[in-house]
């Protein structure tokens, strides 16, 4: 059994895998658009390494945030850009 952590994101609690990466744990959260590009699509994780930067959250009021170069926190605050 792994040991979970929880999260908020976008105002919902969520329980995690404690040594994942945030983007895994988002993804295995159910959630599959971090943000949208500047023509409305939906973006999510490419590379998984920091490269492509589609992974980009707000992490405890920090924008930017590439989620796949950050680790799960107990009680971090994850906003995406896909609710208002």
């Amino acid at each position: 059994m792994s040991d979970t952590t929880e999260i908020v994101v976008d105002g919902a609690l969520h329980r995690v895998d404690a040594g994942a990466s945030l983007a895994a744990a988002l993804l295995n959260a159910g959630v599959r658009a971090f943000r949208y590009d500047t023509s409305g699509e939906p973006r999510a994780p490419v590379c998984g390494m920091g490269a492509c930067f589609e992974c980009r959250v707000t992490v405890d009021g920090v924008s930017g945030v590439r989620s796949c170069l950050e680790g799960v926190r107990p009680g971090m605050v994850v906003k995406t850009e896909t609710v208002p």
